[in-house]
């Protein structure tokens, strides 16, 4: 395990760092945006409710909140210390932000095997396969400007914090911790993604009230956010599909990228980089990326987003972090995975700017070996392709 020795930042650290700053590093990190709990169980040797997003909820469903805080917290740090030769972790993808300690549940109404009305007045629905407990909002009456006109927002309760902090308080010492900031929904969705799409041109004003709403809170937030240990952000919204934009950027540039760009300018007080995650080909959007003042540019989702283009075209600008296609770790082979990650390495290789890791998350049905063969050929490269 890597250690910082006599104030000297650790080698994790210095990489990630320089990387940020389109340096070129000592070699090559890899940052891993997250681990589903099938791998993670594996990894541990026992089940875990680590990134099980239908057994955290049903757990904290069923009164749990305590058991689940002590059980995330034990496991998340076994893992990534099992995973030693990882540079970047989020702590918001492995331990979650809880429900305070006083946390009352609501009442649950079990409906079938997997589905449960609550009694907020949604509908939730477990997808086993892929281990995502999807809300449905279809029904609900959309929100109007009036509905986003009280900007009093409430300091988080500390206890939320309980297992995100021990999180990172056991692991900055020898990672580059990129924590999360507060709220990031640009892009209002009111409704879900068709019927919010649609109030754009249906109702703008209530949008824009929306947008606004959920730039302010993210403002208020980010001073509880800002936790001691962490060493850069990271902010996340899908803007895209694989195939096009949600929007045009016209349209994006008027109701999306103000709050964009005061998001970033927001949390760049506190003097620490910021990663950006959006899926889909984003391409339109790349420019105001940048513009906005994100410092790298994380899910290069295969296929759609080429990273020895994104270099080229953007390398002064941005810093990349994935190259490694998820749909390979699913179903490929590990020659697969050793070939992804030589490919990727080479794209990424000169004047610094370049993190290894999966083009989105270690998904849920990820083959063990596959994601060994990810580690080991990174492991095996890092210092010579940099």
């Amino acid at each position: 395990m890597m250690k910082r020795m006599n104030n000297q930042e650790c080698p994790s650290k210095k990489s990630v760092n320089a990387v940020l700053e389109r340096k070129s590093p000592d070699y090559i990190p890899l940052g891993l945006y997250t681990i589903d709990c099938d791998l993670a169980s594996q990894i541990l040797g026992r089940k875990t409710l680590v990134r099980d997003k239908i057994g955290q909820q049903l757990s904290l469903w069923e009164g749990h909140r305590d058991e689940l805080a002590e059980s995330v917290k034990v496991d998340a740090v076994e893992l990534y210390r099992r995973l030693d030769c990882v540079d970047l972790i989020l702590p918001a993808k492995c331990v979650p932000i809880l429900p305070p300690r006083d946390y009352c549940p609501p009442k649950v109404k079990k409906l079938s095997k997997d589905t449960w009305e609550c009694e907020d007045g949604y509908t939730y629905k477990a997808a086993f396969g892929t281990n995502e407990m999807v809300r449905i909002e279809t029904g609900k009456e959309l929100p109007s400007a009036k509905d986003f006109s009280d900007f009093t927002f409430v300091s988080p309760d500390e206890s939320i914090f309980e297992a995100y902090d021990y999180f990172i308080e056991k692991l900055t010492v020898d990672r580059f911790i990129c924590g999360h900031t507060g709220t990031f929904d640009v892009m209002a969705l009111p409704g879900g993604m068709e019927r919010g799409l649609m109030q754009y041109y249906l109702d703008p004003c209530a949008v824009r009230a929306q947008i606004k709403w959920n730039l302010e809170e993210g403002n208020f937030l980010d001073q509880f956010y800002n936790r001691k240990g962490v060493d850069g952000f990271m902010m996340e919204q899908d803007f895209s599909t694989t195939l096009a934009p949600l929007m045009s950027v016209e349209m994006f540039r008027d109701f999306c990228f103000p709050a964009m760009r005061d998001r970033v300018a927001n949390v760049k007080r506190f003097g620490k980089k910021i990663i950006l995650h959006s899926c889909g080909r984003t391409w339109a959007y790349l420019d105001m990326f940048v513009e906005a003042g994100f410092d790298c540019y994380q899910s290069l989702q295969t296929g759609v987003m080429d990273l020895g283009e994104l270099k080229s075209r953007y390398g002064g600008s941005l810093a990349f972090w994935g190259g490694v296609p998820v749909e390979h770790l699913l179903k490929g082979t590990p020659e697969d995975v050793r070939q992804d990650v030589r490919k990727a390495m080479e794209a990424g290789r000169g004047n610094g700017g370049f993190i290894l890791g999966p083009s989105h998350s270690i998904a849920y049905g990820t083959k063990y070996d596959n994601f060994m063969a990810m580690l080991d050929e990174h492991d095996h490269l890092k210092y010579t392709i940099t």
